[in-house]
């Protein structure tokens, strides 16, 4: 099971952000601004947050596995066609339906793996999950810059990471054992039972900080990781399309802090670790706005570390909390997730046009201190006492 999830980490976020490396590329080719290219991948991280909650109900009815499956594939099959479309709209467009389609994925896979894995490991399966997804980033943005470099043109870069993910979605359908612990839910009153479970969550203050969280946190990752392309190929940098997308090498510290996290909880305790990560994104962020490359460097490699240290306890946390509703519980971390990476990171953009780096990493600090700020205390208070 885990070696079929790390698989579908791959497939799904090989595909989800292959743009980011290349946005100057897109967006000199297409003639647009900055804010406008990153919506080559905010378009698809709303249809991956407008679609988690819909995919929960069909996991719910017809089965995690096969939702999954069904998911991945229709997706690869977008991400084989998207690279070849010649209208910006249209192209747009069909990001959005893809990352529809991902959602199937990413709303269920953490659900899937808390329902089939016992209580005491599904921290550390939780983390190597989310391993695969970092891989998947790291693959899908290390080949589609040198691609593009090589060729001169990034829609043969993007279908290059399509083929990659197409391999992860075949290992993925291949591997993943059926459900052993699930129970489908009646036709009737299924829908109903899935709003009440999502308006229950709504309602919990504990669970809407963790939702929070997962906004802030993502949105001013994703909004780093947008923008400094930008930022690395203008002077004194001038740096090449691939020596850019070896930035991305920094993926891996975020491999080994997601799976390192989940070990961490079980001695510290889910709040200190995810404060911890927390501070070490600031400090990475803090980095960035300074002059030296070195410096930049370092950064983004601490900013990767904290951020994905802080996800992968966050959303381990929102399965258990959840109880029985995890599917609308994880869903709905998603969809908070998702939004911070297509809002978040297409407003960065308007500050990266008005003041340059330092307005965007100030931008990205205030949330991030000001997000937390509200949701550690009452995650503190809420539910502390049971992870901490």
């Amino acid at each position: 099971m885990l070696i079929a999830m790390f698989c579908a980490g791959v497939a799904t976020f090989a595909q989800l952000y292959s743009p980011q490396p290349v946005l100057p590329s897109i967006s000199a080719d297409l003639g647009v601004d900055a804010a406008s290219g990153a919506l080559m991948v905010s378009a698809g991280t709303l249809g991956l947050a407008l679609f988690a909650l819909p995919w929960t109900y069909v996991a719910d009815r017809w089965g995690k596995v096969p939702a999954m499956i069904t998911a991945v594939c229709a997706a690869t099959l977008l991400g084989l066609i998207i690279p070849w479309i010649p209208q910006y709209g249209l192209l747009l467009g069909l990001r959005f339906l893809q990352g529809a389609a991902l959602a199937g994925m990413a709303g269920v896979a953490v659900a899937y793996i808390t329902e089939e894995t016992h209580a005491l490991h599904a921290g550390l399966a939780t983390g190597l999950y989310v391993s695969g997804t970092t891989i998947g980033g790291l693959s899908g943005r290390l080949i589609a810059g040198p691609l593009t470099q090589l060729t001169g043109d990034w829609r043969m870069a993007l279908t290059g990471v399509s083929v990659v993910g197409a391999g992860a979605a075949v290992a993925f359908v291949v591997l993943v054992p059926r459900a052993r612990r699930f129970s489908p839910a009646p036709a009737q009153g299924a829908l109903r039972q899935t709003v009440d479970r999502i308006a229950g969550h709504l309602r919990n203050p504990a669970m809407l900080s963790l939702f929070l969280l997962a906004f802030i946190l993502m949105g001013a990752f994703v909004t780093v990781y947008n923008y400094v392309s930008y930022k690395l190929e203008a002077p004194p940098y001038l740096l090449s399309q691939t020596a850019i997308a070896l930035i991305f090498l920094a993926y891996l510290s975020g491999t080994f802090t997601s799976t390192a996290a989940g070990r961490l909880v079980a001695r510290w305790g889910a709040m200190r670790v995810t404060t911890l990560g927390i501070a070490v994104m600031l400090l990475g962020l803090g980095l960035t706005v300074l002059q030296p490359f070195g410096w930049v460097l370092t950064g983004i490699v601490l900013l990767t570390m904290g951020f994905f240290a802080a996800h992968s306890v966050a959303s381990g946390w929102t399965g258990q909390l959840a109880g029985a509703a995890r599917a609308q519980g994880t869903a709905l971390y998603n969809v908070f997730y998702y939004l911070g990476s297509a809002l978040v990171g297409w407003l960065g953009g308007f500050f990266y046009e008005a003041g340059g780096w330092p307005l965007t990493g100030a931008f990205c600090a205030v949330l991030v201190v000001a997000g937390s700020a509200v949701a550690l205390p009452v995650l503190r208070r809420g539910s502390g006492e049971r992870h901490s």
